[in-house]
């Protein structure tokens, strides 16, 4: 009698009738490859066997790459979704009191941030020293304070948004939310030609919602938008 070891015949004809499922079979390959080597014993070295685990390797890295890919790709479209659906919202608005509750209600909840706070420099002295004016989402301050709120932590020309955490936040900003805050998106406003510049920020309280290695396309977009509704605001 042989000391071979002999398959189940019912598993032998399986195998017959079906070899490409072992060969799609991953686990089963690498088995069937090890004990190869394994009868090979140990003076011998297989360099398919080697080429094959770095094929391994990189279709696994590949894979991997892949799946961000796809999970990137979800969570841009589930933002972009995110930051249409406050657009419409905000241009739902009839009065600006209306506007103001709203961005601080409805609008933060779609983009489910703690708070969203529209900054406006004045030159007539009225400026917020405490609180937060109409329903929490506007705040008046001096002139200059928008160049230097962006310039924070930062070197260089500030850019139209940035992202950014937050070690200490501004109470002219945030009010009583401040110590909530962790992480801010600072978006600059241009209401046209002689007219203070302004700002739209939003704060989360995850350090990881708002970061400089994040892209800021949307938010470019939301900001346009956003200038284009204030300026018929202020005219």
């Amino acid at each position: 009698m042989s000391s071979n070891p002999k398959l189940e015949e019912t598993l032998r004809d399986a195998i017959i009738a079906k070899p490409d499922a072992i060969l799609d079979d991953q686990a089963v390959m690498q088995a069937l490859i090890a004990a190869d080597d394994r009868s090979k014993g140990d003076n011998i070295i297989d360099l398919r066997g080697v080429a094959m685990e770095r094929l391994e390797a990189r279709l696994d890295r590949l894979e991997d790459t892949h799946r961000s890919v796809i999970e990137a790709a979800y969570e841009n479209l589930s933002s972009t979704n995110q930051v249409h659906r406050a657009i419409l919202r905000m241009l739902d608005a009839t009065e600006f009191e209306v506007f103001l509750r709203d961005l601080a209600g409805p609008v933060a909840s779609i983009l489910r941030v703690e708070a969203i706070t529209l900054v406006l420099e004045t030159a007539q002295g009225d400026h917020d020293t405490g609180g937060q004016h109409l329903n929490g989402a506007l705040t008046l301050t001096e002139p200059g304070f928008v160049e230097d709120y962006l310039a924070r932590g930062r070197r260089g020309a500030p850019r139209q948004v940035s992202l950014r955490a937050v070690p200490e936040t501004d109470p002219r900003v945030y009010g009583e939310k401040s110590d909530r805050i962790r992480s801010e998106a600072c978006m600059r406003l241009d209401f046209g030609e002689g007219k203070l510049p302004g700002l739209l920020v939003m704060g989360s309280a995850d350090p990881t919602h708002f970061a400089p290695q994040q892209a800021t396309d949307i938010l470019t977009f939301f900001t346009g938008v956003f200038e284009r509704t204030m300026r018929r605001w202020l005219s």
